[in-house]
């Protein structure tokens, strides 16, 4: 009897030994299988074992099955700088509606300088040959071989000879060299070549005509060798220090601006520092069966970065008003909706889901999700985005409904 109930009581102990390892078995079995795997570079491939990623081949990592609460990033001082991470507080800003015209920036009529020979003769020499090189003030244009200049060359000296041998018992000498050196000014001698010429006494063959202005060559009309009449146009250079926007604006558009409105302009290759220009010219016209109203601006140009016929945008603002907005830059968005990287505490920020309304190319409204005052990031926020994506696997808004 004694050996009976010993063997149950053997069979029972192995069969609740057998049932915990099952357990664990299954349990073990369990872990291994909730255990994903996915790629630092691709957040989208996800594989049930290791492996390769077959996008880039890269070995796949175990993926962070952190909950949407934890998406926190805390960083300390110098991934802060590397990130070059920068923050501003939330605050009413004028915001309104915008519209971007195209238009183009054209030479200015006012500063064009047409070069004309002021006498007749020869041209010895050109010191520019192609359109479009840059001219500075005072640089050497072209050489001219005049007998006009000659003989007023000689009349000058002879003038200068006179008054140095009788100009003390006669003063009209002094006015015959004045006269003799206002003739040689008119026909295009400077100022200090008229002076060269007084000290050497010695008369030039060639004479060496300087720019008037600073600008582009846009038209060369004449070559070495030729002979030319007087008036006859050698040059045409456009001063670029100072330029037109030009636009064409529809009847609704025309609406938006009037005369002495100051107005914000990108151009092409430029968008990041806009310049402002003030309107000074509006005229209706008629073009290809449209009516039209042609607008004009002229824009400083000091260092000559910008070119005629270069391509810029014209913004206008209208209906503004003071409403909650951040800078564009702060404002990320993906497939989840749209989202900020809120400072939570020091060197900490967690993604929140804004709704946005007014936008134009530097601020944004931000309807709902976020209060006067809170710290958002402003450059570096994509970063953090990107930083999170690589932990998750997926956006970091994903599960949030906040629509835009």
């Amino acid at each position: 009897m004694k050996v009976i109930i010993y063997i149950l009581l053997s069979a029972s102990f192995l069969s609740a030994c057998s049932g915990r390892e099952e357990n664990a078995g299954h349990n073990q079995s369990t872990q291994v299988d909730s255990i994903k795997y996915t790629c630092p570079m691709h957040p989208d491939v996800i594989q049930d074992s290791p492996g390769k990623c077959p996008n880039c081949g890269m070995d796949l990592v175990v993926k962070d099955k952190s909950s949407p609460a934890e998406n926190v990033l805390m960083l300390n001082d110098t991934q802060i700088r590397l990130a070059n991470i920068t923050t501003q507080k939330v605050s009413m800003r004028s915001i309104g509606q915008t519209v971007v015209v195209n238009a183009r920036l054209v030479v200015n009529q006012d500063y064009s300088e047409v070069i004309s020979s002021r006498a007749a003769g020869r041209i010895e020499k050109l010191f520019f040959k192609e359109t479009g090189a840059l001219v500075k003030k005072g640089e050497p244009l072209y050489e001219l071989y005049s007998e006009t200049l000659l003989i007023l060359q000689k009349e000058y000296l002879l003038a200068k000879d006179q008054y140095e041998a009788l100009g003390k018992t006669e003063t009209r000498y002094q006015s015959f060299v004045k006269a003799s050196e206002r003739k040689l000014l008119l026909y295009g001698l400077s100022k200090n070549q008229v002076e060269q010429l007084g000290q050497s006494r010695t008369v030039q063959q060639r004479i060496t005509f300087l720019a008037p202005a600073s600008g582009i060559v846009t038209e060369i009309n004449a070559s070495e060798g030729q002979y030319l009449s007087e008036g006859d146009v050698l040059y045409k250079i456009e001063n670029i220090n100072r330029l037109w926007l030009e636009v064409e604006l529809y009847p609704q558009e025309a609406s938006l601006v009037k005369m002495g409105d100051n107005i914000a302009v990108r151009v092409s290759g430029y968008e990041s520092s806009p310049v402002e220009a003030k309107v000074s010219f509006l005229s209706p016209e008629f073009r290809a069966n449209t009516q039209i109203v042609v607008m004009r601006a002229p824009i400083d140009n000091p260092e000559m970065k910008f070119k005629p016929g270069a391509q810029a945008q014209v913004i206008f603002s209208h209906s503004a008003r003071k409403t909650l907005a951040i800078p564009t830059d702060a404002v990320i968005r993906d497939g989840s909706g749209t989202h900020v990287y809120v400072a939570s505490d020091t060197n900490t920020f967690q993604p929140r889901m804004v709704k946005t309304g007014l936008e134009d190319f530097e601020r944004v409204e931000i309807v709902d999700g976020l209060n006067e005052n809170e710290v958002v990031v402003i450059s570096g926020a994509y970063l953090l985005y990107s930083e999170l994506v690589l932990k998750k696997g997926v956006s970091p808004m994903a599960g949030h409904h906040h629509t835009k």
